[in-house]
């Protein structure tokens, strides 16, 4: 069993690639978001640190979970607290995946694990890891589904873009990279070669 890190900017289409992986791969995808999510669930460890360094501020809904909206609006204006945060959730995430990665070797149910996060690098998950594979797209398309699928302004878009790294520094680090500025077709067609070669 091989263990993937796949990242990329956003907008890139991250998303669509595990759709393809999953059509054509015997795969367990990992959301680093959706695990950093559970991991602040009430009664979690990653939970009472928070309550312990946010408190007192107003990212709190009435039934004692978090706001998410509010707790996004309060990291993008504070540094400090943004970092303070990451230097709690982001361990417990590795944890988790790291033991959902071994179980996993012990099973044998799958050819891949494949975890996707946008910050795989600064994360140092190239420790942990067999490869990191990087999912590009152009600026300008990934500009378009920005604004087109979220809804986003092209200031916030820019904005976005401005605090990631640059694409130079995802070619540096990762072992694939996987087109996705044209279609599923496409996507398709590299995931298919690259499994053909990961079998050679």
């Amino acid at each position: 069993m091989k263990f993937i890190g796949l990242t990329g900017g956003v907008g890139a289409g991250k998303t669509t690639v595990l759709k393809a992986m999953k059509q054509l791969w015997r795969v367990r995808i990992l959301i680093a978001d959706e695990i950093a999510h559970e991991q602040m669930e009430p009664g979690t460890p990653c939970y009472k640190k928070l309550h312990e360094v946010f408190g007192a501020d107003d990212i709190w809904l009435r039934d004692g979970s978090i706001d998410r909206q509010g707790l996004a609006r309060l990291l993008f204006s504070d540094d400090e607290k943004r970092k303070r945060l990451n230097e709690i959730v982001h361990p417990a995430v590795k944890q988790y995946i790291l033991g959902e990665v071994e179980k996993e070797r012990q099973a044998g149910n799958y050819d891949y694990v494949i975890v996707e996060a946008a910050l795989l690098i600064e994360e140092h998950y190239d420790e942990l890891c067999d490869e990191l594979w990087y999912v590009y797209a152009p600026e300008e398309t990934r500009k378009k589904r920005l604004m087109a699928d979220r809804g986003y302004s092209a200031k916030k878009v820019d904005q976005i873009f401005a605090a990631q790294l640059p694409e130079a520094v995802y070619r540096q680090h990762c072992a694939v990279v996987i087109d996705n500025d044209r279609d599923m077709d496409h996507v398709l067609e590299q995931i298919t070669r690259l499994y053909a070669n990961e079998e050679k």
